[in-house]
């Protein structure tokens, strides 16, 4: 089974999220702070990322990159799922390691198509 972690600070969308994902067999784990998915990403080492950009601690941009620095996750296929959707937004996040981007609101079965695709 595939394996997910999503982080969003958003309580509503971090349960959105997860209800899309779960609804697809996915099993899903989730953190609402930055630094707490980095720990888990590195201790756990799931399929996948789902990533919001803006959140308190530290952005989903710092999240990307700390998760490709680390010898244990470099491969993880991160999707940031974010509000920012301009063109400079969306280059940032693939500068900063992101496999795929997608702007809120976004589509459900978009969504799992996605991450179907990076964990194959």
């Amino acid at each position: 089974m595939t394996s997910v972690l999503v982080v969003d600070d958003d309580p509503v969308m971090l349960h959105v999220v997860e209800t899309v994902l779960r609804s697809g067999g996915i099993d899903v784990r989730t953190e609402t702070t930055g630094r707490d998915a980095l720990r888990h990403a590195h201790d756990r080492r799931p399929d996948c990322a789902v990533v919001d950009v803006t959140m308190p601690d530290m952005t989903g941009l710092d999240v990307c990159r700390a998760l490709r620095d680390d010898v244990l996750t470099t491969d993880m296929p991160i999707i940031l799922l974010t509000g920012r959707g301009q063109w400079l937004d969306v280059a940032s996040g693939f500068d900063a390691g992101a496999d795929d981007y997608l702007v809120k609101p976004f589509n459900p079965q978009d969504l799992l198509n996605r991450v179907s695709a990076l964990t194959g």
